[in-house]
């Protein structure tokens, strides 16, 4: 009986073996993204508010209630024509 001799095949570098690549290559792509997500943040910061946008903000919802209120008796023209004869109130 011969015991044939078992030949262990060349080892590969690190780097040919795809399962390698795939380990690496998520954290790999998460730092290339923060980089460019720093680079966006520092070329284009945030505005800064004004001091009475509060005051702004109230002052454009007046402008826009009052242009709803112009615009009720339409409406309401409009909803009833779509409404059938029976359901009109009276």
């Amino acid at each position: 009986m011969s015991q044939k001799s078992v030949e262990s095949p060349d080892p590969k570098p690190w780097w040919k073996f795809g399962f390698v690549w795939l380990v690496l290559g998520g954290p790999a792509v998460v730092v290339v993204a923060s980089f460019v997500t720093l680079w966006l943040a520092v070329r284009s910061p945030d505005p800064v508010l004004e001091e009475d946008y509060y005051q702004r903000g109230l002052a454009i919802n007046k402008t826009l209630a009052a242009q709803d209120q112009r615009l009720t008796p339409a409406l309401k023209g409009r909803n009833h024509a779509a409404t059938p004869a029976s359901q009109v109130p009276r």
